[in-house]
């Protein structure tokens, strides 16, 4: 089998996308996580008139000059009386009330003494002091929150502060997570013999997934039965959007998933992978459905979600296909074990204003190692044509978010 470059691979992902995915309309508040489907634009400015930010008295500010000023009435938040301000008068106002036609600056209550009906300008302030321009906050046509922005406080906020009641977002990708192998034993199964293992691939991609945003369906634990295995892959195809397998895709005698996936007669995406872990991973679609059959070793199938799935559903949620990366200063010196690139799981600090990354805690082994992941890991990235790495070497690092 002929590997094809990590970039490569990702690039033919991004590219079998051909379809546009539904929407749904949600009351506000339930929208809070989910995925915004359309561009959200100002219709009008806010505040549409000079607003006061705080209680004093909407003057002239030339008029300060004076010293002395008629208060000529009040205009308490949200009433409206279409007062005018002219040379040597004020009108008292409050925090969020309109500025009075006329008046150019809110003078403080702080700022004056009062006598009846007039107030005594004790402390001038500069023109334009505290009153609020229109558009201050936004302009009409401005386009305040991007489709594809993951909805949370501040634009539930906003969205409120627009009028909005309902709001339309992405439906959330059904992913369907199928974990193989009769060596492996479900939650609460008990062992029978030494040599079965208890699985965490599908709990643990069922995690990542549901956390990234997407509906999760756990078909749980199927022994190394080809017809079995065939059966519950069809199942999952007809309820969800993406199949996630773990296990079986390697050449061993049992490895039925390969197979599988051969005599559906899908179309390839991705058919093995220039990394480690995870090269005989495999991607095909089936009309507008995926399949990801991933390896078996936990952290191998782990890796193989954030590389590969993660991508696919952000972009299936109206976000951008992408893969979260960044820079980063290597902490001490790493010599790669393999001819692939390579995915280490590793650690991610701040010092001394520079992003840092080393391997500290973490163990060197097979791809079994699930732990490696704990304690807000990272992955380092590692080029194929790269033998090793010295510290202070600028690196790329996959966040696992």
């Amino acid at each position: 089998m002929k590997f094809e470059k990590f970039e490569d691979t990702l690039e033919a992902l991004k590219e079998s996308i051909d379809m546009e995915y539904p929407v749904e309309n949600l009351f506000l508040i339930d929208a809070l996580d989910r995925i915004l489907a359309i561009d959200i634009v100002a219709k009008e400015n806010n505040p549409i008139f000079e607003t006061a930010s705080m209680d004093g008295y909407a003057i002239r500010a030339e008029d300060q000059e004076l010293g002395e000023l008629k208060i000529i009435d009040f205009l308490p938040a949200g009433s409206y009386k279409g007062n005018l301000v002219i040379k040597g008068t004020c009108v008292k106002t409050f925090t969020g009330s309109l500025m009075s036609e006329g008046s150019d600056t809110l003078l403080p209550i702080e700022n004056v003494e009062v006598s009846g009906d007039k107030i005594r300008i004790v402390a001038p302030v500069p023109k334009g002091f505290s009153s609020r321009p229109v558009g201050e906050n936004y302009k009409r046509g401005e386009t305040l929150i991007k489709k594809g922005t993951k909805i949370g406080y501040a634009q539930i906020g906003v969205l409120a502060e627009l009028g909005y009641v309902q709001i339309p977002v992405f439906i959330k990708p059904r992913i369907s997570i199928i974990a193989t192998g009769s060596e492996i034993l479900d939650f609460g199964e008990p062992k029978e013999n030494i040599s079965q293992i208890r699985s965490s691939n599908h709990i643990t991609i069922e995690a990542i997934l549901k956390k990234a945003g997407a509906d999760t369906i756990r078909y749980g634990i199927v022994k190394d039965d080809k017809e079995e295995i065939k059966d519950k892959i069809s199942q999952a195809l007809k309820s969800s959007d993406i199949v996630v397998t773990t296990g079986g895709v390697s050449v061993g005698d049992y490895d039925f998933v390969k197979d599988i996936l051969g005599d559906m007669e899908p179309k390839y995406i991705v058919n093995g992978s220039f990394i480690k872990p995870g090269r005989h991973i495999k991607i095909v679609k089936i009309g507008d459905k995926y399949i990801f059959a991933l390896p078996g070793f936990p952290y191998s199938s782990s890796v193989g979600t954030f590389l590969y799935v993660l991508p696919l559903l952000r972009a299936m949620s109206g976000r951008k296909f992408e893969l979260l990366t960044l820079k980063a200063y290597m902490d001490e010196d790493y010599k790669k074990r393999s001819k692939y690139k390579e995915f280490t799981a590793c650690n991610l600090f701040f010092r001394d204003g520079k992003v840092v990354v080393n391997l500290d805690g973490k163990k060197t082994g097979s791809s079994a190692i699930l732990n490696n992941m704990l304690d807000d890991a990272a992955l380092l990235s590692v080029d194929e044509k790269v033998k090793e790495l010295k510290k202070g070497d600028l690196v790329e690092v996959v966040l696992l978010k």
